[in-house]
């Protein structure tokens, strides 16, 4: 997703979005004078096509009396201006409001070098388009998918962003038929529980519940809500990006386990690592998590299971993977046996349709009055009718024979 250009609100418009008016407001424009009070009159304060500095002529004269108030403009393709007064200044800035007041958001507002100015400038792909293009784009709407998450950038006629953030699921709904809330931390009981009241566990597991709505954060909630509800993905992408992530892979994640979950340093049997990929398999797919899986077994081997296609990545097997991989533990300890009943093939094939549906979470779709499917629970309950004896046990079998 990292490379995936943004796309406006209407992709399919055929006309150009055209660059809405800014004006320059009064914050933007002090916080121009105070950055140019904090330099030494050679410095240069750089804007997209432009650049401000104090002084009449430039760095090389001595500057007292009224030159040392002056102000001085260039213009990537102009003719510099010089001597400038505050007044002059506020004008030539004011017909450049766009470009200052894009400086003033990530500078001042949104501020630090970090994980949210970076998110915030990806939004909108700060980073590769002009601003006039961000703007015009803006102005009709800029969407980005996060997870489950649709988030709608748009700027004021101040340069100011905001940002609409909501279940993808509810694109186009409009924000009086949704919860609305405006507080990031109200996200926390929106996390809790999927569309069924269940508790979620893992809070990237693709089962975030909708009909709500953040309509008008500024840059900063905006970061502190999606932080919220997909916990540490913005830090750990951005620590991806900038070659600093930091990977626990399998063997070193179990080698600190004590307690109850020491149990699980005992599965590595010198048999390879195919115990892992299946632990993989069940609890890090696509369909069952956001993450991209980034561990694997260890630093030196691989695990021979694909690791997803998640915008953020996964950095060590958290603590969903580590519980199942307790129990999975204890259960594959035991000793295999051989069971035998008798199953016609179209049964063989409803118990592996069966294990199918629940494995994929599919059993909700399967329509009671749709018998040819395997999983299908007047069908089920028929096969459970006719092989489980009353003790429940499948074709009459118990899991302990009678020893002879």
């Amino acid at each position: 997703m990292d490379d995936q250009r943004p796309e406006t609100a209407d992709p399919t418009a055929a006309h150009e979005p055209a660059v809405p008016e800014v004006d320059l407001p009064g914050d933007a424009f002090d916080a121009v004078l105070d950055s140019l009070d904090d330099r030494d009159p050679d410095e240069i304060l750089r804007f997209e096509g432009f650049s401000v500095a104090r002084g009449a002529e430039g760095a090389d004269e001595d500057l007292s009396g009224d030159a040392a108030d002056a102000y001085r403009l260039d213009p990537a393709d102009g003719d510099r201006r010089t001597g400038l007064t505050e007044r002059d200044l506020h004008e030539a800035l004011s017909e450049r409001a766009a470009a200052v007041t894009d400086w003033y958001v990530f500078e001042r507002v949104v501020g630090e070098f970090g994980p949210r100015r970076a998110f915030l400038r990806w939004i909108e792909d700060a980073d590769g388009e002009t601003v006039e293009t961000r703007y015009a784009a803006l102005a009709e709407g800029i969407e980005r998918a996060w997870g489950e998450l649709k988030i709608t950038a748009t700027v004021t006629d101040r340069g100011e962003r905001r940002y609409d953030v909501r279940h993808a699921d509810d694109a186009g709904i409009p924000v009086d038929e949704l919860d609305a809330y405006e507080d990031p931390l109200d996200a926390r009981d929106l996390v809790t529980f999927d569309e069924k009241g269940r508790y979620r566990p893992l809070k990237t597991a693709p089962s975030l519940a909708g009909g709500w709505v953040f309509p008008d954060l500024g840059p900063r909630d905006l970061y502190e809500t999606v932080e919220t509800i997909y916990p540490a993905t913005v830090a750990n992408w951005h620590r991806e990006r900038e070659d600093e992530l930091d990977v626990t892979h399998w063997r070193e994640t179990m080698e600190r386990q004590s307690g109850i979950y020491g149990v699980v340093k005992t599965w590595d049997r010198g048999e390879g690592h195919e115990h892992v990929d299946w632990v993989a398999e069940a609890c890090c797919d696509d369909s069952q998590c956001l993450k991209r899986r980034e561990w694997e077994y260890d630093e030196d081997t691989d695990l021979d299971v694909d690791g997803g296609d998640g915008a953020f990545p996964c950095r060590e097997p958290c603590s969903v993977v580590v519980s199942a991989a307790r129990k999975w533990t204890r259960l594959e300890s035991e000793q295999p046996r051989t069971y035998e009943f008798d199953l016609t093939p179209s049964e063989k094939e409803q118990v592996e349709d069966i294990i199918d549906a629940v494995a994929d979470g599919r059993t909700d779709e399967i329509r009671e009055a749709d018998t040819k499917e395997g999983a299908n629970r007047y069908r089920t309950r028929f096969l459970r009718a006719k092989l489980f004896d009353e003790d429940g046990n499948l074709g009459g079998v118990p899991t302990e024979p009678d020893e002879e």
